[in-house]
């Protein structure tokens, strides 16, 4: 990897990626205390989502924002989708279940808050263009009648309830549906999110020259900040690949460990798992808010719980016969799918009006910590 392609933030990322994995790796192979592995196997997890977020915005400087867009949409949640199969595989269901929830409120919630918390206090009101958080908030909705309907079916004993199964593969697919149907469109209207230019450093050492000029090599520059295709790609492949072994190593112990550290398992995967495996790659919406970009803060924000809800959850119902000893449905804990819909509706009424300032990232914030507050328990 050359080192000069990289700015001072993307090392540290990096280089704390690699070593957390490391790390966690040698917990695991050494055979410590399951504590120790599950702490050391959720910050790698972190560490690699970072590094996912960092190649797939790497690359779509390259490519353009429709390709970086579709990237994101499948890509950016790979580091959860493993944590899912894993915990599925160990029949883990509510833990799934309450890290998809989780990872929705996570960042609709508390990395939304944060960004107009810093956003409002450093610019004062923001505003942007209201259309595309109103159909993202729209469509969060959609899912949250997805999850209402067998929850229901089930607790009010209709004759649904003995079908949940079938039930749940049928709205599942109806879920993909309309994300396929969603992509084109979001592709064609959501703004481009390119970072500010970065700093260039002085031209590198040219090469040899011809005679003749025709064939002169240019000289050679290292834009930090800006990779090459080659080398975003690499990165993007060995963070994805990280992050598969993250996601062993950390769902693992997961079960031993929080019965010692007392977390249950609803709120390992509501809090703990949400945020390892998907908050911090979008801090980059943070990094938005600081620089007045509105837009892109809801853009970046907003679309990665879009994909979580329409994506990533119907594929793992449809995965779990496969993979695990018991099917995922879509019949959620009641009060899980309440705090997604309480949750779905405050954002829709906050960004409706196409301006944010930051006691409403503080309302958000706290809404996140009274969900979270009645997991605790279980």
């Amino acid at each position: 990897m050359k080192i000069e392609y990289l700015d001072s933030r993307q090392q540290l990322i990096l280089g704390g990626a690699v070593a957390l994995t490391a790390a966690a790796g040698l917990a695991a192979a050494s055979g410590a205390g399951p504590v120790t592995r599950f702490v050391l196997a959720g910050l790698a997890l972190a560490g690699t989502a970072a590094v996912v977020g960092e190649a797939i915005e790497a690359v779509g400087e390259r490519v353009g924002p429709s390709l970086t867009g579709l990237l994101q949409s499948t890509l950016g949640n790979l580091p959860e989708l493993f944590v899912g199969i894993f915990a599925l595989h160990r029949g883990l269901t509510a833990v799934v279940q309450a890290a998809l929830v989780g990872s929705v409120l996570g960042n609709s919630l508390l990395v939304l808050g944060l960004a107009f918390l810093v956003g409002g206090l450093r610019h004062g009101t923001q505003r942007f263009e209201p259309e595309l958080p109103r159909l993202i908030s729209s469509l969060l909705l959609l899912v949250v009648a997805a999850m209402l309907v067998p929850t229901l079916a089930q607790h009010l004993g209709s004759p649904a309830a003995r079908h949940s199964t079938a039930l749940s593969d049928g709205l599942a697919a109806i879920l993909l549906v309309v994300y396929l149907a969603s992509v084109p469109y979001f592709l064609r209207h959501s703004p481009q999110l390119a970072p500010a230019p970065p700093p260039t450093q002085p031209p590198m050492e040219q090469g040899p020259t011809s005679s003749g000029g025709a064939n002169a090599a240019e000289p050679r520059t290292a834009t930090l900040g800006v990779w090459p295709l080659k080398l975003s790609v690499a990165i993007l492949a060995a963070g994805s690949a990280a992050a598969a072994g993250a996601a062993e190593w950390f769902v693992g112990p997961l079960q031993s460990a929080t019965t010692s550290l007392g977390l249950s398992q609803t709120f390992t995967g509501l809090v703990v798992v949400a945020i390892a495996s998907n908050a911090v790659e979008n801090a980059v919406g943070v990094r938005f808010a600081l620089r007045a970009k509105p837009e892109y803060v809801i853009a970046t924000i907003l679309n990665s719980p879009l994909q979580v809800a329409l994506l990533l959850t119907p594929v793992l119902v449809l995965l779990s016969g496969t993979v695990g000893p018991s099917h995922l449905t879509l019949v959620f804990p009641p009060l899980l799918v309440v705090a997604l819909a309480v949750a779905a509706l405050v954002v829709t009424v906050i960004i409706y009006d196409g301006e944010y300032t930051w006691i409403e990232g503080v309302a958000l914030i706290a809404l996140y910590a009274i969900v979270a507050a009645a997991f605790w328990w279980g």
